[in-house]
């Protein structure tokens, strides 16, 4: 019931034209008026129909089931200081923004509070489901970053060769990908090749690139035979033009230390460099992509002594850019080698983390290989 200075102040706000309660009772949102103590003097008719007639003289807080004050009252906070305030509030299971304003008499004196309340389940549990399915999309992003990492080759010695690597993605999941493998008693595969775009579109690319080699790799021995074959396995998927990847892809004999080699369109030439000499591994080719019925690749060999090296790479090194645009190039690798440090990998890294500017752009891969005997 609702106490007679409280009527009065409710038909005075009516009388004196400070709200009008028939336009109140014509809105969608619900809307109450609480005087300096607390009290409901007014609830618009969508509030009453909801939560019932006797609403009006309770305290501000009833409405809600609680006995004493909310710990953080808007309605008091906006009678004191005369700020809108807003906050959203759960009322029998649904959510509610509450906006309250202050309401002023001719002196300008704040006599009451006006509390809109907005009807904002839908959007909140739109939310709330969109939050839930963002977590799980990044829980299974998670689980594949972890799958495409420990697919990589094991750093360490195959064969003769010593394998060591850095890789990182430039967001959970890369386009880089790299692999070594026997291919018989004699032959030892490595390639490294780049996916056009990053996520999760570019890394089940590198998915199929592996698979695909690693089945290839038994029965054709030709680095350049091999690329063509991958290219028309490619071909078959009927992936969109703008789906395409570089590789990079060469044989080591062990017997006759040869190195044979082909390229697909991969513009980070790899070195192979021993402590008196420095050879970029040139050799021209299509990238694996549908712009060509058919590719017939080129093929060359080097020699690989003890202790040579050769180090594989993608453009997320030398594409890094400082403040100022400039990338650190091929050059800036080569000055590297040069400086014969202890850690080649690792100071390509620094360098790298040094040159940026700002956060990693792309994902960068370096694969080094020693022959050791």
């Amino acid at each position: 019931m609702l106490k007679r200075d409280n009527y009065s102040l409710a038909q005075n706000i009516r009388s004196l034209g400070i709200l009008d309660y028939s336009i109140l009772d014509g809105m969608v949102d619900w809307v109450r008026v609480v005087d300096k103590e607390n009290n409901i003097i007014y609830a618009n008719k969508p509030m009453r129909k909801v939560l019932g007639n006797d609403i009006v003289g309770k305290k501000c807080y009833e409405m809600l089931d609680n006995e004493e004050k909310c710990e953080f009252c808007i309605c008091n906070r906006t009678l004191l200081s005369g700020e809108i305030i807003q906050k959203e509030q759960t009322i029998n299971g649904r959510y509610y923004s509450v906006k309250s304003s202050p309401l002023v008499n001719s002196e300008d004196e704040i006599i009451a509070s006006v509390e809109v309340f907005r009807d904002v389940t839908r959007e909140r549990r739109l939310e709330l489901e969109l939050i839930d399915k963002n977590k799980k999309m990044i829980d299974d992003l998670e689980f594949a970053k972890r799958i495409q990492e420990r697919i990589l080759p094991r750093k360490g010695f195959v064969q003769n060769i010593k394998i060591d690597y850095i890789y990182k993605a430039s967001g959970l999941l890369s386009g880089d990908m790299f692999d070594i493998f026997y291919i018989d008693d004699e032959n030892i595969g490595i390639y490294i090749s780049d996916v056009a775009g990053h996520g999760v579109a570019a890394s089940m690319m590198t998915m199929f690139i592996r698979q695909t080699m690693r089945s290839i790799k038994d029965d054709i021995l030709s680095p350049s035979v091999v690329l063509t074959e991958l290219h028309r396995r490619f071909s078959v998927l009927g992936l969109e033009p703008d789906k395409y990847f570089t590789i990079f892809y060469g044989v080591y004999n062990k017997n006759n230390h040869t190195f044979k080699f082909a390229n697909a369109g991969h513009n980070c030439i790899p070195i192979k460099y021993n402590d008196n000499r420095l050879e970029l591994l040139e050799i021209k080719g299509h990238p694996i992509t549908l712009l060509f019925d058919e590719i017939q690749y080129e093929e060359r060999y080097v020699k690989l002594n003890k202790h040579d090296r050769i180090l594989l790479y993608t453009d997320g090194i030398t594409e890094a850019k400082d403040s100022k645009g400039n990338e650190f190039g091929v050059e800036g690798v080569i000055d590297i080698i040069k400086e014969d440090p202890m850690d080649l990998l690792a100071e390509i890294d620094n360098r790298i983390i040094q040159h940026n500017w700002g956060d990693q752009k792309d994902d960068f891969a370096l694969v080094l290989m020693e022959v050791l005997k």
